[in-house]
């Protein structure tokens, strides 16, 4: 066996220095389960998550604890620009980490990203004023750059049979991490209220009442940095043939390949980002309205649920989009791949959500199973759609410019999540209002637009606006170009 390894790793090229090639060869002999490497990118995507949506569910207190806002209403006002300050600077800087990245590697840019979430969200639990925690969400945001490089981490540290299972994850553990993150956020804020006999009004978190949820998610944060030193690099980075410094790999040497192409010339990654800005559009508002939907009173044609009952619905999706997206999501995009995916996904919920309106009208036992079942569908295709996005973007360019690329589309998904509530609110505040309205009555106008949305996502999944080759790796489509013709 040993030799067998031996004379497969004869038959490459790898450069003894360069961390890549050494990743490369442990792939090539270790061809087990890798537990350790998915283990990793699920906990630096939780921790790259909970300080996302923590804050929603004390934000409101947060603003009124601050005294900022001069009437009750304007509360929200206020509350929105800490909310969209963490979204607007990672849209500024998403593509600046994606680069840093391609040119320095993935691990730095990880670790850097780690050591801000544990400065900036503890200072953000200590904000004594308002500009101080808007400064504070501000610059989270700046120094998010954590999820591009992780996404080409993953791509880059598994073998091609588990790629699909490592952006699972990597979807998986986001969507956890926006979940759990709003549970430690409602418990642990404002303690010395809620547990008087724990913590007293003098005591640290008595001063500071929204530093708990902050600390606990900083301390799994130091945990996942300190985690973070250990892991190995994989961006390839090979001597140059006079010895002059280090220059970046172009792994296919057999053929003169074609020049590489710019970013915003490769069609096939440029389509992708489009159809992820329309499904981030959708996903924030679909996830905002949710809420509103199913507390709003039965009148209005909500459900009238108790935000217990939100929560435990969301629990449930929760909880089933884990187990889809580990253990049935990567067998079935092996056999179709992960554009039909994408297709199937958005066509499917089309239906699931035009049922909406008619499943408020339920009662008792037969409305929470009833809604259990649609929120985990919807949830469960969503996350699906998200993955086999991410694997089509990392397959669309080559390795050196994957980090710039997941950078291009975090910005550009960025700038839509943070439109997507602020419309969402209003489209929804205005469907409220048209309960006798002759077409798409109250809140069937507002998922009749949240199917639109998916049926553009489906049909733009096809010919002409995205390539068949979309969903192959770059080599393959790097191949069939320069092939000779007969």
């Amino acid at each position: 066996m040993a030799e067998n390894e031996e004379a497969l790793l004869k038959t490459k090229d790898y450069y003894e220095n360069c961390p890549g090639c050494k990743v490369d060869q442990m792939k090539e002999i270790n061809r087990g389960f890798p537990l350790k490497e998915c283990f990793f990118i699920a906990i630096v995507v939780l921790c790259n998550a909970l300080p996302i949506s923590s804050l929603f569910p004390y934000l409101y207190f947060m603003i009124e604890y601050f005294d900022v806002a001069k009437t009750e209403e304007d509360i929200g006002f206020y509350a929105g620009f800490v909310g969209a300050s963490f979204m607007f600077g990672r849209f500024l800087t998403s593509f600046i980490w994606g680069m840093v990245s391609d040119r320095y590697g993935r691990k730095r840019v990880i670790l850097l990203g780690s050591f801000s979430i544990i400065i900036f969200n503890t200072l953000f639990g200590l904000s004594v004023n308002y500009w101080m925690a808007l400064g504070a969400r501000f610059l989270l945001g700046c120094f998010n750059g954590l999820l591009g490089p992780v996404k080409a981490y993953a791509i880059e540290i598994l073998r091609k049979e588990y790629q699909a299972l490592g952006l699972s994850i990597v979807g998986t553990f986001w969507g956890v991490g926006l979940i759990i993150g709003p549970a430690i956020g409602g418990y642990l804020a404002l303690p010395a209220e809620k547990y008087p006999t724990l913590f007293s009004e003098s005591s640290l978190f008595g001063r500071f009442p929204f530093f708990l949820p902050c600390l606990v998610i900083s301390i799994f944060t130091v945990v996942v940095f300190i985690s973070s030193f250990w892991i190995q690099e994989t961006l390839h980075m090979h001597p140059s043939e006079k010895g002059e410094g280090l220059e970046k790999l172009e792994e296919n040497k057999s053929t003169a390949s074609p020049a590489k192409k710019s970013l915003w010339r490769n069609w096939p990654l440029m389509s992708n980002i489009i159809v992820y800005c329309i499904d981030a559009l959708h996903d924030m508002a679909y996830t905002e309205i949710f809420s509103l939907w199913a507390v709003s009173p039965r009148r209005l044609g909500g459900m009238g649920f108790s935000s217990a009952d939100v929560g435990e619905v969301l629990a449930i999706s929760g909880f089933g989009l884990l187990f889809t997206q580990l253990y049935i999501f990567p067998k079935v995009e092996k056999i179709t791949g992960p554009l039909p995916l994408v297709r199937y996904g958005s066509f499917i919920s089309i239906p699931l959500l035009a049922s909406y309106p008619a499943i408020a009208k339920l009662t008792g036992l037969s409305l929470k199973v009833t809604i259990n079942c649609a929120s985990l569908l919807k949830n469960c295709f969503s996350a699906t759609i998200v993955t086999a996005i991410l694997i089509m973007q990392n397959n669309s360019v080559p390795q050196d410019q994957r980090g710039a690329a997941n950078g291009l589309a975090m910005t550009a998904m960025s700038l839509f999540k943070a439109i997507g509530p602020a419309g969402a609110g209003v489209l929804f505040s205005w469907a409220e209002t048209r309960q006798d309205a002759f077409f798409f009555t109250g809140d069937s106008m507002v998922f009749f637009i949240f199917n639109i949305l998916l049926l553009m996502m489906g049909i733009m999944t096809f010919e002409p606006f995205m390539p068949k080759n979309a969903s192959k790796p770059y080599k393959e489509v790097i191949t069939e170009r320069v092939e000779p013709e007969e």
